[in-house]
């Protein structure tokens, strides 16, 4: 059997291909349908004769979309696949070939012009499929659409207004707000954003819109509404009736860090907890902690409101102590956050050279103090409370200090003013003339700068919002400026997002690719 195949392989033939000759041109060539080469086919058939070479777009300046006729608007960045296949259905009469390839050609973004390189298909001559490439020229015209038309106009015609209040002495919390609102992009549709002495109030073209973005609102703190419309026209001949909405909306008063002493109801439905309690954590509820038992509870918005109550001591009124001693216990996790309860030795920092003071505390941060650390607390010892609700409880003995967290002020101090290697973005924000006072200006870039150092404290925090490369940062800067002993946290630098800082490359990439598709 070996043999036979042996023999059979002897007489194998190897077919070859043949060669022809153009029947234009005469050019040996490999047969195929048209018996013409591809010159010659070229030249006899042009598969993109009905098609279009250069195209017109309208595109709004203000809001950055192109129109999609008849009416539809889409909002597309430069060389974005959006953008490109955008520019692809524009096209008439592609459905008669076969599209096999389509990319951008690099052209400078203030020229007012797009080019598409094209790659198409079509049977040809004698069922010979021929391809080719050109190149699709667009011009874009500026042209407004309606509702930045109407805004250009009228700046002040608006359909429904956002009123945001937070009853409170500081910004902290419209600082965290205005984060969120970027990450998420609640404020696409705004036409206008001003800033108020007291909040903030935020403009719409359209009722639901601003139903949207009370529905994000109450997704994120703890708030509650109410609305309102005002007629301002109507025709009696076809019943029709304009008006303008509003929509208040009040954050609760309750921040981050805050002191609270419970009202007994609530504290009864909260378990008995506190009645004493820190505000951990808030977003569309309430973590409340007992710093003496580390109990803690969840208090929903909804049931907040039905018996409101407000904050014995807030952040402005915390106190600076030096630690002397430390007795820790095991740490323990507590809704998802590590503490050890401790037996501390604390003095007040303003109290050295005056008085002997000295303030044995149960806390909550033995897993974070050490002798000689400084922490932050409130001063129940010498603080002035004036509450109706603390008054309720009979025989309640109050602690002399509640510690809220470590203090790096001694540290931040030395390094304040200097440059950070993240920032974070802003809102476009319209400022009242009543808040644009030199007072505010400078109150509101303390509380700014304290709400950066609450971001590196707090890692929980970060995670929620966005934080962004400064490439204007020089590394060299900071660390020659570094001193010995503990540093204050930092934020490290894999959170850090690019802040799409990828055009110069993405551009370059381009013109490599155009040039490989010239050769």
């Amino acid at each position: 059997m070996g043999d036979g195949m042996a023999v059979a392989d002897m007489f194998t033939v190897n077919h070859t291909v043949g060669r022809v000759l153009c029947c234009m041109c005469g050019v040996t060539m490999t047969p195929n349908a048209a018996n013409m080469c591809v010159a010659c086919l070229r030249s006899q058939v042009d598969i993109t004769e009905e098609l279009q070479k250069h195209v017109t777009i309208l595109y709004c300046p203000e809001c950055e979309r192109y129109l999609q006729p008849p009416r539809t608007w889409v909002k597309a960045q430069l060389e974005s696949k959006e953008l490109l296949t955008f520019c692809i259905k524009r096209l008439k009469n592609l459905q008669k070939v076969r599209l096999v390839d389509a990319g951008f050609i690099w052209t400078e973004p203030h020229s007012k012009r797009l080019k598409v390189k094209l790659k198409i298909q079509k049977e040809v001559v004698n069922g010979a499929i021929l391809e080719q490439a050109y190149v699709v020229e667009y011009t874009v015209d500026d042209h407004m659409c309606d509702k930045c038309t109407r805004v250009a106009a009228n700046p002040d015609q608006w359909i429904a207004k956002v009123q945001v209040r937070q009853k409170v002495d500081h910004k902290r919390t419209f600082f965290f707000l205005e984060q969120l609102i970027i990450k998420h992009q609640a404020s696409s549709q705004c036409i206008n954003i001003k800033q108020m002495h007291d909040g903030v109030d935020f403009y719409f073209s359209n009722r639901s819109h601003a139903i949207k973005f009370v529905d994000f609102l109450n997704n994120v703190v703890p708030i509650k509404f109410r609305n309102d419309k005002q007629l301002v026209s109507h025709d009696t001949h076809s019943n029709t009736y304009n008006y303008k909405f509003t929509f208040s909306v009040e954050i609760c008063p309750i921040c981050r860090e805050d002191l609270i002493c419970l009202p007994q109801k609530v504290a009864a439905s909260l378990g008995n907890i506190g009645p004493l309690v820190l505000c951990m954590r808030v977003s569309n509820n309430l973590l409340l902690l007992d710093p003496n038992s580390l109990r803690y509870a969840y208090h929903d918005c909804n049931q907040y409101w039905r018996v409101p109550y407000k904050a014995l001591l807030s952040y402005k009124q915390l106190v600076e102590y030096v630690v002397l001693d430390v007795e820790a216990e095991p740490a323990v996790t507590v809704a998802g956050m590590r503490f050890s309860m401790a037996d501390v030795q604390v003095a007040r920092v303003s109290d050295f050279g005056r008085n002997d003071n000295i303030f044995n505390v149960r806390t909550h941060l033995g897993h974070l103090l050490s002798p000689g650390d400084h922490a932050l607390g409130y001063d129940l010892y010498g603080a002035n409370t004036n509450d109706s609700e603390l008054d309720k409880y009979k025989g309640l003995i109050l602690p002399d200090v509640v510690l809220v967290k470590k203090s790096y002020e001694e540290t931040r101090q030395r390094r304040r003013g200097r440059a950070r290697p993240w920032k974070l973005k802003s809102l476009a924000m319209e400022i009242d003339p009543a808040a644009a006072t030199k007072q505010e200006e400078q109150k509101r870039a303390v509380e700014y700068e304290r709400f950066l150092e609450e971001l590196e404290e707090d890692p929980e925090m970060r995670a929620k919002i966005a934080l962004f490369r400064d490439p204007n940062y020089v590394p060299g800067s900071e660390t020659a400026s570094m001193v010995d002993g503990e540093q204050p946290p930092s934020v490290p630098l894999d959170e850090l997002l690019m802040d799409l800082r990828l055009e110069e490359d993405s551009r370059a990439d381009s013109e490599e690719d155009v040039d490989m598709d010239e050769d």
